[in-house]
This record gives C-alpha cells, sequence and structure tokens, in this order.
C-alpha cells in the first residue's frame, strides 16, 4: 500500500490518501506537481480518491498545496522507514 500526502498552507496537519499500485499514487503526484509547478491551469481543485477506506474523498485548492510525498506503508511496524525528512540515518 502505497501513501501520498499532501500539505496545504497555513495548515499542521497533512492529508493523505492511499493507493494499492506504485503506478497509481505517481500518476497522481505527478498530477500534483504539474499543478505546484504552473503547467496545469485547466482546474483550481485537486480531488483525491483513498482506496484503503473507500468513502475517503478529499478536494483541496490547487495553489495551496505546498508541498507532496509518496511513501510505502510497511505491514511491519519496526524498522520501516519514517515517512518525510529526516536527519537521522
Amino acid at each position: 500500500m502505497y501513501s501520498l500526502e499532501i500539505s496545504l498552507r497555513y495548515s499542521p496537519f497533512p492529508l493523505s490518501i492511499q493507493k494499492k499500485n506504485y503506478e497509481d499514487v505517481k500518476r497522481i503526484y505527478d498530477e500534483i506537481k504539474d499543478f505546484m509547478t504552473g503547467d496545469n491551469q485547466n482546474s483550481t481543485l485537486i480531488e483525491l480518491r483513498c482506496e484503503k477506506v473507500q468513502d475517503k474523498l478529499i478536494t483541496v485548492l490547487a495553489k495551496e498545496v505546498i508541498s507532496v510525498q509518496i511513501y510505502e506503508k510497511s505491514s511491519v511496524a519496526g524498522g520501516s522507514k519514517r515517512p518525510g525528512f529526516s536527519l537521522d540515518t
């Protein structure tokens, strides 16, 4: 299971969705990146649908996204790398 996490301007909590296939989450990541760089001016809203929680839909204003990341949710609790950036190795 892969998670896509976005951070919004002025919001302390990230929003996330889960997808089963890496290709699906990578496609969404690339679309959001296009919104962030200004390459995609067709829409001002981004709608995200989660596969893990079927009724979970998130719609955000594209210009408010400040970061996006992909990470793999491991079924093993110990030894997995925490999402985000860290100076710890």
